[in-house]
């Protein structure tokens, strides 16, 4: 097993250079006259922000915030059938000593990123609650992890990368928390090295298929239990989001190449495209220029570029709606539930399929959970693994408490 790396944060000159020569040039379309949001971000806020980006924005400033606030490391990991990838990762150890490892696992449009609001909460150490030794890792062609050179990169790679991180690191027994393509790695964990290694898991992002006639009794009480208000509302919501805030979902799972011309050699491209889903995929999250430009940087910068990280969706696509058809995870489960969320399905479906030993129903919250609500998805973790919780102390040795 390779060793760990220290890693600062440090883009060459040239490419901040050739980042704000690009804009420089950018050409903007027109938009039909009191369109506002109806077709996606208003011109107005597209050249704000490009202004922005290209004169005072001050990603030096950023870059710096972001080395000191962060312990940052990268390591090889190997992965079956495609050699060693170099993964980046934060890395953050509580004072506590027997605190709970815990790998926290973003998804798209996100980053590591997501881990900021919430890594100092996570590893508090107190009487009142458990503490965590926190890993939250760039998945690979994310960030500042190199991503894989070949196809067949799926559900399965991901899920042994993110696990061998944990073993490399010491933490032969942990537990997870992720959302997005982060609930789906960390399920895929779950079922795979749930037990003697992945002890419980823990989701913002509770996808569940509804019961089938395959199981009768669940059915008929699918078929005959009204929803409540809160559920009929989920349901809008997820309609919405089908209906109205999808369509990136078909073309990143179909041709991503395509896609990653434009995204690699047009900030305002990526810039578009990332924007809109910041913007109406949270609960009215009051993003500043400069917040949402970082966010986006990170991805211009990327090591495998822009365009890398929408691979995913091709590559893993099949395995998106496969909740429980090929194996079920039996290590206990934590969910919240967020109203702005995107998929928000019955939680009677996902206790159906999984041992879900608590829930958490909040009154605001979007997509983000991490960075819109830390102290709310925290206070869901800490409750999941406290004393006189539902998984205490369920990782041997690493109670959480002094």
């Amino acid at each position: 097993m390779s060793s760990e790396t220290p890693f600062q944060i440090n883009i060459p000159d040239k490419k901040l250079s050739i980042l704000r020569a690009k804009l420089e040039l950018a050409t903007f379309p027109d938009e039909l006259q009191d369109i506002g949001w109806k077709h996606g971000v208003p011109l107005s806020d597209m050249k704000r922000l490009a202004d922005r980006w290209r004169n005072g924005y001050d990603w030096r400033k950023y870059e710096q915030e972001l080395n000191q606030e962060l312990p940052m490391f990268t390591r090889d990991i190997n992965v079956d059938g495609f050699g060693a990838l170099n993964i980046h990762y934060v890395h953050k150890k509580s004072k506590t000593v027997d605190a709970i490892p815990l790998l926290f696992c973003h998804g798209w449009p996100g980053s590591f990123l997501e881990i900021r609001p919430v890594l100092s909460l996570l590893t508090a150490s107190s009487p009142e609650h458990p503490s965590f030794h926190v890993v939250a890792l760039s998945l690979p062609g994310f960030g500042f992890s190199e991503g894989a050179h070949k196809p067949g990169f799926g559900l399965d790679q991901y899920a042994e990368v993110t696990h061998k991180l944990m073993i490399a690191l010491g933490y032969n027994e942990y537990v997870t928390q992720g959302g997005d393509w982060g609930f789906l790695i960390t399920r895929r964990m779950a079922a795979k090295y749930g037990g003697k290694h992945c002890k419980a898991w823990h989701t913002n992002f509770p996808m569940a298929d509804p019961p089938t006639w395959k199981s009768p009794l669940s059915f008929l009480s699918y078929l005959l239990t009204p929803f409540s208000a809160e559920e009929k509302a989920g349901l809008e919501r997820t309609a919405w989001y089908r209906n109205k805030s999808s369509g990136y979902f078909v073309e990143q799972s179909t041709f991503p190449q395509t896609l990653a011309y434009g995204f690699t050699d047009s900030p305002v491209a990526l810039l578009g495209w990332f924007y809109e889903k910041l913007v109406i995929w949270t609960d009215d999250y009051k993003w500043t220029d400069d917040e949402a430009l970082t966010w986006i940087s990170i991805y211009w910068f990327s090591r495998a570029g822009p365009g890398a990280a929408h691979r995913i969706y091709s590559e893993v696509s099949g395995d998106f709606y496969d909740l429980g058809r090929t194996s079920y995870p039996t290590i206990p489960m934590g969910a919240s539930y967020f109203p702005q969320e995107l998929l928000l399905l019955p939680s009677a479906w996902l206790r159906r399929l999984n041992n879900v030993v608590i829930e958490s129903h909040h009154k605001s919250g979007g997509h983000f959970a991490a960075y819109e609500r830390p102290k709310e998805l925290v206070d869901d973790v800490r409750k999941m693994f406290a004393k006189g919780g539902p998984a205490f102390a369920i990782v041997p040795g690493r109670s959480g408490y002094a």
